[in-house]
């Protein structure tokens, strides 16, 4: 359809849940496409060096890989329903929630996905759809096989009835608190979406509320959650179950103490690791010393550093450093450390102390921009 975005992605792809609802809420014209589509290896893969979806092809021809630049380049084409506020409070918490939410959840839910074996033929049918779409069943399992052989090269602990419990447990405590927050908010930050809430998408739609184990839980524990995730499937703002709340964020740069308590469950679970990771890449880069404009690998557009030694919490530890996720920290350390000292002071109140407000103050002396899909030194 010509005019229109084409979104190349699949339903059991954790970031194309977090593009696919920014789209939707937005009401931008896109078509979705699978992987497998011709299009995707003859033109989408060679134009952004990148095997990864989410990928958005433009009207113009132009191909946008990864979950963040995509909402940045709609949210600059398509400013109604910002996905971003433009109060220092909220749009802090938003800028955490992207990697928090986003990030920090997705242990969690690839894990979940693949040490319940109730989940197993579901996820393989899903992924041999995405890539032979009207296959048989045996087809459908055979390059399901595949696909999940190459994720699992990554490792995976044993999944022992203890690791299952603890998973189960971590995951409801999370449900629960997002329940407590659904009480009486339709979204993270008020009466529209964010890109807070679309981080969330990937974890609470395309593995815990569709896997088979994850979206039993979730039924069973956190009804208003199930319906939240409904609701972001679909343009409208406004769902029937806040007739009357202002589809707007929350006035005064509120952010409720709701949501507050859930970013700072997700931080202090999973969080420490961002922590070191932004001081293990500033370590990294001072012995790098890289002049404005190095690219950090040409080769891939999440690069890998050597570990380093370094003290965090009055440990020391090796540590090697996530680049792509200190790239996504900088976007809210950024935010915070461009605001007058009143301004984070407030901001250090609001989170208190924790795994937040040391990400914030952590440094920020080399920063990176995406520069044809490749990080640089800026």
């Amino acid at each position: 359809m010509r005019g229109n975005y084409t979104l190349f992605g699949s339903h059991a792809s954790y970031y194309t849940a977090k593009v696919r609802a920014c789209l939707r809420k937005k009401r931008v014209p896109f078509v979705e496409r699978l992987p497998a589509d011709p299009l995707f290896r003859s033109v989408v893969r060679p134009s952004s060096g990148s095997h990864r979806i989410p990928q958005l092809l433009t009207p113009e021809g132009a191909v946008v890989q990864d979950s963040i630049e995509i909402l940045d380049h709609l949210e600059a084409r398509y400013p109604a329903v910002p996905a971003f506020p433009s109060t220092p409070r909220q749009r802090v918490f938003a800028h955490l929630m992207e990697l928090m939410g986003s990030e920090g959840l997705l242990g969690l839910a690839w894990m979940h996905r693949w040490v319940f074996a109730e989940n197993r033929h579901f996820v393989l049918m899903e992924f041999g759809r995405s890539f032979r779409p009207q296959g048989t069943d045996e087809e459908l399992m055979h390059y399901g096989e595949i696909i999940a052989q190459r994720m699992l090269s990554y490792g995976l602990p044993e999944a022992t009835p203890e690791l299952r419990e603890r998973l189960d447990a971590q995951y409801v405590q999370l449900l629960s608190l997002f329940e407590r927050h659904l009480l009486q908010h339709p979204y993270l930050l008020g009466g529209q979406p964010s890109a807070a809430d679309y981080a969330l998408m990937g974890a609470l739609h395309a593995h815990l509320g569709r896997d088979p184990a994850g979206l039993r839980v979730m039924q069973h524990h956190a009804p208003r959650t199930f319906r939240w995730v409904e609701h972001m499937l679909v343009p409208e703002i406004q769902s029937p179950e806040f007739a009357e709340y202002p589809s707007d964020y929350l006035p005064d740069d509120e952010v409720p103490h709701t949501a507050l308590a859930f970013l700072n469950f997700v931080a202090e679970t999973w969080g420490n690791r961002f922590v070191r990771d932004v001081l293990a890449f500033e370590q990294s880069m001072m012995h790098l010393a890289p002049s404005p404009g190095h690219m950090l690998d040409p080769d891939r557009d999440q690069p890998t550093l050597e570990e380093e030694t370094l003290t965090c919490n009055g440990e020391e530890r090796r540590h090697a450093a996530n680049v792509h996720a200190v790239w996504i920290s900088q976007r809210a350390r950024e935010c915070f450390q461009t605001q007058s000292s009143e301004s984070r002071a407030n901001l250090k109140a609001m989170l208190g102390e924790g795994v937040c407000s040391a990400l914030l103050e952590a440094p920020l002396n080399h920063r990176m921009a995406r520069v044809n899909n490749r990080l640089v030194i800026a």
